[in-house]
Order: structure tokens, then C-alpha cells, then sequence
């Protein structure tokens, strides 16, 4: 019987765990995370007495790998999506809904950036600077601000971009996030004939809104924490162990070839032995354990920033708060605001709104909604109390919908520190550097959100595939 350890209890670790014992159900697989439980950035958290995700709250649902996760823990039937309500962006104090028709903020047609976009803002995206890109990759802001102008990236691709990745045009890698407007600049092709190619009429936009097209979103009822909960479940039911509370600080080759990871403090260390490694632990931890094993890995793993963040929560009184149109919003970084987006999640999810039902002081109803805060290289910003925070909070709030709001019933603050990894320029090519060099470590390999996506279906992906490169 071969043994395995896998490193990291979030969904790339849950899903390497779950991929070994599907190939071989009598693996030996234990889980160590450092947490108190599982799911990594999937996390739950109570506000005002309802049970809501604090960290990631969806999935696309135009990829395969998320649902198909879903489905193998017994989940499907509990499947929603959004409620089609069209997501915004606030800029230059007013509310825009994003324009039909975009891929990450880049438009099919600019006509449709008015009002958004100055005249002349327009204008410059209309007449787009084709040239042709021949390095392997160059920045998203250097991609589409040379060719449509800076507005469109300030003003569209710059909030789209917070809200996924946390981070900044200037510096994310187009080869990683825009890989198929890449090419078409690489191919000396229009980025506007490119994205008009690619999400047809009627066909709503990539980055968020409503679609004639099958939903881009979906999560589970009750909160995608759900997930992670019901695959480790799933993994102890088939005679896998999760270890929780257990950060692995070495890890080493012993003589007889097997691998040997330390825990708990020195003076009294636990040593947990394997035949078989899969690291899926942010690339800063996985660096510190591939120091003395790989160290050229380890260094390229060192060298992959990430960006702080925080999900504040609130609970309103409904009959106080007054409507929410839309979904939410995105701010664009160069109005200043120290909020980036808010999901108005009753709006949003259906099983929120009800969830909100009754729930409140009396038997009130209460209206949920989340604000998120942190970018790449700020996070003097998160450097405050968590009551400070919920205070700009809820002032930006306040001036975003243009009135005055009540006092929150509850909040709830989640930091999460190095949340989101930073994919650079190059970033690409460094994880292939890194893969190459642990080809040359036996029975180790590696995946996660550092390595091929920071979404929920890549992680999936990614440790699938590290599942696989074990063999």
C-alpha cells in the first residue's frame, strides 16, 4: 500500500486527496492543515447569527471542474445561481452598469464605454493602435493601454482585475489573465475584432452581468464552505485522515527513500512519513519546506508576491437600509477609494435574501452585503483596528449609494493575509521552471493558486494535475 501525504487542507489539498483515493481507494492519505479547519480561502463566518462565506462566495460555472467537484460530493441538487441582477462599476461618483460585451474589461465595442468613459476617452478606444506585441509577455496595462488607452484600463480593467486577482494592470502578467488577447496582439490582430469574436451578440460579458448564455456563476446553497466541508467528509469516509491545526515546518528525505514531514514545536516534534508528497500550500510556505530539497524551486516559489485583503460582512436592518440596485459594484483604483468592490449578496443570491428572512432583532429582516478591501502592495490600509475598517466601510458605502446608512445589526471582519497570489509578468514561465526542477525530486510534486489560477476550478485543476505528474 502506498502512502501519501498531502500538504495544505484547502481546495487544491482536499482535491489531491480526493484524486488519490479515486485512482487508489486503498491509498494511505493524510491531510495536514495549519488551520483550525479546512478550505483555505473558503471559509464561513457568522453575522448576525447567519452562517455566510467570508472568503470565496462562487465558481464559474463555465468550467468544468468546480461543478464536477460538486457532483462527486453528493452536492449537485444544491447547485443556484445568481439572480441575474447586473453587476456595477462606481466611478467618478456615479453608478455604471459594466457594458454588455467585454473579456476583463476590454470592450467588443467602444460605443459602449459611453458614459462610463469621457468622449474622448471613447474616441481613443475606438481608434485602437494595432501593433504587434513580440515579447512572450508584457504587462495587461501595457497590452491594452497602448493599443485602446489608459481610461479603458483605468476605468474597466483595473476593477475587474482588483476583483479577481487583488492586484494591478501595471504589473499582472497578460500571458496568465488575457492569454487570448495576447496571442491576437502576438498575431498582429485587433484586440476589439478579438473580443468581438469572442463573446458574441446578446452574449452579455465575461467578467460579470446577466447572459442569454448558460450562467458564468454558481455556488451552494447555504454557502460554497460547504464544499470543502463535504470533500473532507468525503475523504475520511473512504479512510483518509485530516489532520487540523498541524503546520508542516520541514520537510526531508529520509535513508530508506520515504519522505518525512515535521510538525509541532521543536522541542517535542511529530514526524509524519510518506511515500508520496503533494505540496498545496501558498507559494511562500512551499518555498520554506522546498529550501533544503529544491532549492532552485524554492527560490522561484520565494519570488511570487501576494496581496493582503479583507471581506467585511454587514447585516442590515432591511426596512432600514432601503433598496439595493444591482448586484454590487467595482471601484477603478484611481478614485481613491479605499473600498475596491461590494457584493450586495441579498441581491445577488436568492438564499441570502432568505436567509435574511426574520433573522433579525424582533423577528426583523435583515439585508446582507459584503465590501472587500486590499490591493497588491497596499495594505497599509488593512493596518487599522477591524471597527476602523467597518467604519470606512460603511462611509464608502454610504457615499457609493448616495445616501446616509443606518447602524449595522452586525459585522464581521476576515483579513486574509498574503490572500491572493500575484501573477508578474513572467509568471508563467517561472512555474514551468519551477515543475522542471521538481521533475528531478522523486515521488514531490506541487499545485495550487500560485501555480495556474487563483479561481476555485484552477486550484481544482491544478491539483489534479499534480495528482497525475505523481503518478
Amino acid at each position: 500500500m502506498t502512502s501519501y501525504l498531502v500538504i495544505g487542507g484547502g481546495i487544491s489539498g482536499l482535491t489531491a486527496a480526493d484524486e488519490i483515493l479515486r485512482r487508489d481507494a486503498a491509498a494511505d492519505v493524510t491531510v495536514l492543515e495549519g488551520a483550525d479547519r479546512v478550505g483555505g480561502k473558503i471559509r464561513a463566518g457568522r453575522v448576525a447569527g447567519c452562517v455566510v462565506d467570508v472568503g470565496a462566495e462562487a465558481v464559474l460555472a463555465r468550467l468544468p471542474e468546480a461543478l464536477d467537484l460538486i457532483g462527486l460530493t453528493g452536492l449537485s441538487d444544491e447547485v443556484v445561481h445568481p439572480t441575474g441582477a447586473p453587476a456595477q462599476i462606481w466611478s467618478r461618483d456615479r453608478m455604471h452598469r459594466i457594458p454588455a460585451r467585454t473579456l476583463m474589461g476590454v470592450p467588443a465595442d467602444p460605443d459602449a464605454l459611453r458614459g462610463l468613459l469621457t468622449e474622448e476617452e471613447v474616441e481613443r478606444a475606438r481608434h485602437e493602435r494595432v501593433s504587434t506585441v513580440v515579447a512572450d509577455d508584457v504587462s495587461v496595462s501595457e497590452l491594452v493601454g497602448g493599443r485602446l488607452g489608459l481610461a479603458v484600463v483605468e476605468r474597466l480593467v483595473e476593477p475587474l482585475l482588483g476583483g479577481v486577482y487583488a492586484g494591478h494592470a501595471a504589473h499582472l502578467s497578460s500571458a496568465a489573465t488575457l492569454p487570448a488577447l495576447l496571442a491576437a496582439a502576438r498575431a498582429g490582430e485587433p484586440l476589439l475584432a478579438t473580443v468581438d469574436r469572442a463573446v458574441p451578440v446578446g452574449g452579455g460579458t465575461r467578467a460579470a452581468g446577466p447572459s442569454s448564455r448558460p450562467p458564468v456563476f454558481a455556488t451552494v446553497a447555504g454557502g460554497l464552505h460547504r464544499l470543502p466541508e463535504a470533500l473532507a467528509s468525503s475523504v475520511r469516509e473512504r479512510g483518509g485522515r485530516v489532520v487540523l491545526g498541524t503546520v508542516a515546518r520541514e520537510l526531508r528525505q529520509v535513508p530508506d527513500g520515504r519522505w518525512e514531514a515535521v510538525t509541532g514545536p521543536r522541542p517535542r516534534p511529530t514526524s509524519y512519513l510518506a511515500d508520496r508528497v503533494v505540496l498545496a500550500v501558498p507559494a511562500a510556505p512551499a518555498a520554506r519546506l522546498l529550501t533544503d530539497v529544491a532549492p532552485t524551486a524554492a527560490g522561484l516559489l520565494a519570488r511570487i508576491e501576494s496581496a493582503s485583503m479583507a471581506v467585511v460582512t454587514l447585516a442590515f436592518r432591511t426596512d432600514e437600509l432601503g433598496p439595493l440596485h444591482g448586484s454590487g459594484f467595482l471601484v477603478p483604483p484611481v478614485d481613491g477609494h479605499t473600498v475596491k468592490a461590494s457584493t450586495f449578496s441579498a441581491v445577488k443570491w436568492d438564499w441570502v435574501r432568505e436567509l435574511g428572512r426574520g433573522a433579525g432583532p424582533g423577528g426583523c429582516d435583515l439585508t446582507l452585503l459584503r465590501v472587500s478591501v486590499g490591493r497588491h502592495r497596499e495594505e497599509s490600509v488593512l493596518q487599522v483596528s477591524d471597527d476602523e475598517l467597518v467604519a470606512v466601510c460603511r462611509a464608502e458605502l454610504a457615499q457609493a449609494l448616495g445616501r446616509a446608512l443606518p447602524e449595522p445589526v452586525d459585522a464581521h471582519v476576515q483579513r486574509w493575509g498574503g490572500g491572493l497570489p500575484q501573477y508578474a509578468v513572467g509568471h508563467l514561465d517561472l512555474v514551468a521552471r519551477v515543475r522542471a526542477e521538481l521533475d528531478g525530486v522523486p515521488h514531490l510534486v506541487a499545485g495550487g493558486a500560485a501555480f495556474d489560477g487563483v479561481g476555485i476550478p484552477a486550484c481544482i485543476a491544478s491539483a489534479r494535475r499534480a495528482v497525475e505528474e505523481l503518478g
